[in-house]
């Protein structure tokens, strides 16, 4: 049986990888550390069809080194051990330790991952972690703290059209049909920056076609994809897609949208532990302090499901859904925290006034430590001026209150107790 037209056309070399110039091309830093023959543990993190896989088997043939491959899905404590044991023992002193490339590692579970610490830090494999998921919520931060992390972009449209031109020039079965592209919007735009969907939609259109030259056209592509739905893929662009369209529905206040979106998921048999965190998420970036009981609800949701399982999960998750999309919306605090960290890094680490730091010592007391702060609680309405932020920037307003009633109050009590500065 004949390889899929993807797996034929996957590269062999960087010379022939197509896309992700920001770290394999000249002077790129994955391409300096492969030029240089010594790498460190990383992880790849991004959408599918982008050369995860692909990009991890050419640093293996390029260094020379044992390469083991282990699925997160199918894969056991037992077997990670059983691979570093092979690692270490077949290892003859080499310049490079082999290399155990994890696909999914976002779905291994924290025993799992415990496995692997050891050996990556002693240097018996060179882990290569591949990931769909944000690897901070789903990698345990002491791997994640041995690991570089590189992201890795959806490919642009230049990369997709080279990539057509490569596997019409390159692939004995192709050239054997005699294709031929004369438009690409349809395939480009289905394909949603996922180099292998993009080649299984081409062997697609070609399989159906008995013409001699076969011509690819826009309506081609649609007319056979329509013959042929795309299910819903939790790996694929449509996963993106759809999540971007459900938080933006709440974010408009359109519960209906927003189910529908939500049943889209479930339907499709999303992870309901991806949802929930991105209703939580929500809750606290565009719900925010104009209504704070919504961070609690979709908190409690995230809860529910994990204690409730599929299918009564949905509930919960649709009363989340609803709740925020209905609820007031404010990105005050979300805003917030951005010019505080944009703040930070221009401005460095500025030194705590020495006021407002603990004298545990007799030494530090002399120091001035903890002088002249005063207790809060012992002044009437628990509160009493004095400055908690550095000298420098000690005028610096961050939070802003936005047009709601929640907030509002907020605002009013600011003003009262620090008068101008939060009149500005």
């Amino acid at each position: 049986m004949a390889q899929p037209l993807a797996e034929r056309m996957r590269p062999k070399t960087l010379d022939d990888y197509i896309g992700q110039k920001h770290l394999v091309g000249e002077g790129a830093v994955l391409r300096k550390m492969i030029d240089a023959g010594r790498i460190s543990s990383f992880i790849l993190w991004g959408p599918p069809g982008v050369g995860k896989t692909t990009l991890a088997q050419i640093v293996a043939n390029r260094l020379e080194v044992p390469f083991y491959t282990l699925s997160a899905v199918t894969s056991g404590v037992k077997d990670v051990r059983d691979v570093i044991e092979k690692a270490r023992s077949g290892r003859f002193f080499s310049q490079q330790s082999p290399i155990l490339f994890i696909d999914e590692i976002h779905r291994f579970s924290k025993s799992q991952q415990d496995s692997l610490l050891g050996a990556v830090e002693t240097g018996v494999v060179t882990l290569i972690g591949a990931t769909t998921e944000n690897p901070s919520f789903e990698v345990i931060r002491p791997l994640l703290s041995r690991c570089q992390l590189y992201v890795l972009k959806p490919l642009e449209k230049d990369d997709l059209l080279e990539l057509l031109d490569h596997a019409l020039e390159r692939d004995a079965v192709l050239k054997e049909k005699h294709v031929e592209l004369k438009e690409t919007d349809a395939i480009l735009r289905y394909s949603g920056g996922d180099a292998r969907k993009l080649l299984n939609i081409l062997e697609l259109v070609v399989e159906a076609d008995d013409g001699d030259p076969i011509v690819v056209t826009d309506e081609k592509v649609v007319s056979r994809l329509q013959q042929n739905p795309l299910a819903y893929d939790k790996d694929g662009e449509m996963h993106y897609d759809i999540i971007s369209a459900f938080i933006k529905s709440i974010r408009g206040s359109d519960p209906d949208a927003a189910l529908y979106w939500l049943a889209r998921m479930v339907e499709g048999g999303e992870d309901p532990a991806f949802i929930a965190r991105r209703l939580v998420i929500s809750a606290s970036e565009d719900i925010g302090l104009a209504n704070p009981n919504a961070l609690l609800l979709a908190n409690a949701a995230f809860d529910a499901v994990m204690k409730i399982g599929w299918p009564e999960g949905r509930i919960p998750l649709a009363e989340a859904t609803v709740y925020l999309a209905t609820s007031p919306k404010s990105n005050s605090a979300y805003e917030g925290v951005n010019s505080a960290l944009e703040l930070v890094r221009r401005t460095g680490n500025l030194p705590v006034p020495l006021h407002l730091r603990n004298a545990p010592t007799k030494l530090m007391k002399q120091l001035g430590y903890g002088k002249d702060y005063k207790y809060a609680h012992d002044y009437q309405n628990h509160f009493v001026r004095q400055q908690f932020l550095p000298e420098e920037v000690k005028e610096t307003r961050l939070w802003h209150a936005q047009e709601n009633p929640a907030e509002a109050k907020l605002h009013e009590r600011m003003v009262a107790l620090w008068g101008e500065r939060y009149k500005k």
